[in-house]
Order: structure tokens, then sequence, then C-alpha cells
């Protein structure tokens, strides 16, 4: 697509890509707290999802489960490429790097880069699809953070932190059913 022409379409051009980059890391942060409501509400109302189904509701259906075969998932976005289609639709690639809690003492690294498709609604940016997750690989973490005594932090450099048990939308996640 060809670049704007006009002072306004290029500011509008820079704006839009902010609130793009601004759903990857709102994607991270609400996936990472188990903030389902949030999570949702960075979707399209009409999200497309495998198999033709369609809307928030089945995207909620979909990934539930999934993410409670995980415990805890630590996401760091990097690269974050955006080409726009037109105005209010454009595709990106996102470089993602997670640190997985894959069973009670098990953790592994991804890396990871997100297929997207985002759309302009009313003046905001959403998701338009769902997030195609591929990876360049997982693997075992050399020392498993679970179990480790409290790292008091800034006492102790290493250790178990507060987080994500101190969210209160990760508590309510786990609290509707607990981790087998």
């Amino acid at each position: 697509m060809a670049d704007p022409a006009t002072l306004a379409a290029r500011i509008d051009r820079l704006e839009s890509a902010g609130q793009i980059r601004q759903l990857a890391w709102r994607y991270s942060a609400t996936l990472d707290r188990r903030d389902m409501d949030g999570l949702m509400g960075l979707y399209a109302d009409d999200v497309e999802l495998p198999g033709g189904r369609r809307g928030r509701d089945a995207l909620r259906e979909l990934m539930e489960p999934s993410l409670r075969r995980v415990r805890t998932t630590i996401l760091h976005v990097g690269n974050h490429v955006i080409e726009f289609t037109d105005d209010d639709q454009a595709t990106g690639a996102v470089y993602c790097h997670g640190e997985v809690q894959t069973g009670p003492d098990t953790w592994v690294h991804q890396a990871i880069c997100y297929g997207d498709r985002y759309v302009r609604r009313d003046g905001r940016w959403y998701f338009a699809a769902q997030r195609r997750h591929e990876l360049f690989y997982g693997a075992a973490h050399g020392r498993r953070p679970v179990g480790m005594a409290a790292a008091d932090w800034p006492a102790h450099d290493t250790g178990t932190g507060t987080l994500p048990y101190r969210w209160d939308s990760w508590q309510r996640f786990w609290a509707a059913q607990p981790p087998a």
C-alpha cells in the first residue's frame, strides 16, 4: 500500500501503529494475568476463528482450556512488523520470548512468532482473527523456579517472586478451577 500522502493521514498511520503495538503488549499482560475479560476485549467482537467460528465467546471457549494446561506464562514482546492493507486493516508479525510453566516443577523457554490480522472499528484497533502462534523452538529451563525459597527482593536476587500470585485476575481465574 502506498504511503499516506497528507499530514493528517501520516499522523493517523503513526497513531494506528502505536495502537496496534499496544495490542501485542496488552495481549501479553492480560494473558500472563489470566485476565480473560481484558484479553477478549483486545479482539473484534466478530473475531474469526479456525473452522469458521466467530466471536469472543467462541474464542474464550477455545483459549481457556489451553491456558489451563499451563500455569504461569511470562511473555516478552520484541520485534513487531506492521503492514497496513488499507486505512482500517493491517497484518503483523510479532516476535516474542515466552517462559512457560508446563507442569508443577517444569518450565520451558519458547521463541514465538505471532501472525496477526488487525481491524479498526470506531477508531480503535483490535485483533481481527485468532493469533497464529508459531514456534521457533521450545526448550526446558536449566533451573526450575518452582519450589525455590522466596526471593524477598531486593534482599536476594534469586527465588520465587510475588507474581503472578498477587494479581486479582490471576486469583479469580484459578479459583474457578484449580490447576491439576
